[in-house]
């Protein structure tokens, strides 16, 4: 196949991946203006379902790195040594690395240097001395408030790489969905073709960002109460949680570890209204076009992190003693940034459900900001 080979990466969970995706879509013009022939994806373990959803992408590659990640690995030499020699026979062209503000692009660069890649690109703050022959400064300060958000800050490093960006991105996933399971079907009925459904996903990959089970139990409860058809989601490892939260409300269905990665797509796509906190189903949830009531944690920042492109509304305390420590597990007790009274949640619900919360305004125009190549840089 003739055209440049271009290796996006992002090795982060879903949800980074899934607001990755307008800025991968954009790999596939080259700086020059012609269409990439090739655009691959390298993710995570807990991102690589995400990838496989984005349009565009031609194959995920999978890898458990060690800097990255929930759990990482410890490192591996010879996993890493299989890596390199992935990158060198695949003969990418360019390499592009995304990351969050706080993560660095720079174990990705080596990688991609020793695998004789000969363009590499990503935002580092961080003196990249050889690695880096477009490096990216993102706007914002370091603690991550007041910058873009993430998907803009992904298409900002695209453009510093020559090419053109969408002035108003949103994102997207690759269709035609698959059908939910039958069973899942039937249970659901005519609440399904009719958009009637709320789905409640009350976990999160990182600790966190999720609320209380016993939070999570009374919004659906109260949904229930308010005449909500509710759907509790969760994957293989949230079966649990998912039946104590449905449990005690009439009529919850539990479709908890009843449905892929991408028939949780088709779920969320023909519900009226998803309550979710800050993880990978809200940016699924964005993805399909689907309302979002965030129960969003203070340990990040919304503007960066809050569903893009649909109607949201944000619940939660973000000036709770835990703002911005990026904790993994709440280091307050009661976790009170997210402890919401359910009526807030059957209020946000309602709102998003009749149309009255509109869609934020769109992205203003990206810019190309880049500081040149890394070697003009010397010590900086």
């Amino acid at each position: 196949m003739s055209g440049p080979r271009v290796l996006a990466v992002r090795l982060d969970s879903d949800g980074d991946v899934l607001m990755t995706g307008p800025a991968v879509a954009a790999l596939r013009r080259g700086p020059d203006g012609a269409t990439a022939a090739r655009v691959d994806v390298l993710a995570a373990p807990g991102g690589a379902a995400a990838a496989r959803l984005l349009p565009g992408v031609d194959e995920v590659l999978v890898a458990d790195v060690p800097w990255s990640g929930y759990r990482p690995p410890a490192p591996d030499a010879a996993a890493l040594e299989a890596l390199v020699r992935t990158l060198r026979e695949r003969a990418y062209d360019e390499v592009v690395v995304f990351t969050s503000y706080h993560q660095s692009p720079l174990p990705v660069a080596v990688l991609a240097r020793l695998a004789g890649v000969p363009r590499v690109a990503a935002a580092s703050d961080d003196y990249p001395g050889s690695l880096l022959d477009v490096r990216h400064r993102r706007p914002g300060p370091p603690d991550g408030t007041g910058g873009e958000h993430e998907v803009v800050a992904s298409l900002g490093l695209v453009a510093a790489t020559g090419r053109a960006v969408p002035a108003d991105p949103r994102l997207a996933v690759r269709r035609p969905l698959p059908e939910l399971p039958a069973a899942l079907r039937e249970e659901l009925g005519d609440d399904l073709a009719a958009g009637r459904v709320v789905v409640v996903h009350p976990g999160a990959s990182v600790p966190a960002r999720a609320p209380e089970p016993r939070v999570a139990a009374a919004a659906v409860a109260a949904l229930a109460a308010a005449g909500r058809r509710v759907v509790v989601t969760g994957g293989p490892g949230e079966v649990e949680l998912a039946a104590a939260v449905a449990a005690g409300a009439p009529g919850v269905v539990d479709a908890s570890g009843r449905t892929s990665f991408a028939q949780l797509a088709t779920l969320l796509d023909a519900a009226a209204v998803a309550v979710v906190g800050n993880t990978g189903p809200a940016h699924l949830a964005a993805a399909v076009g689907t309302p979002v009531a965030s129960l969003f944690s203070a340990v990040m920042p919304v503007e960066r992190w809050a569903p893009f492109g649909v109607p949201v509304v944000v619940l939660g305390d973000l000036s709770a003693p835990c703002r911005l420590t990026r904790a993994q597990v709440c280091p307050v007790p009661g976790h009170p940034c997210l402890d919401v009274p359910p009526q807030r949640v059957v209020d946000a619900v309602a709102d998003l459900a009749a149309g009255r919360v509109p869609v934020p305004p769109p992205a203003a125009p990206l810019q190309a900001r880049t500081a040149g190549p890394a070697g003009s840089e010397q010590g900086l």
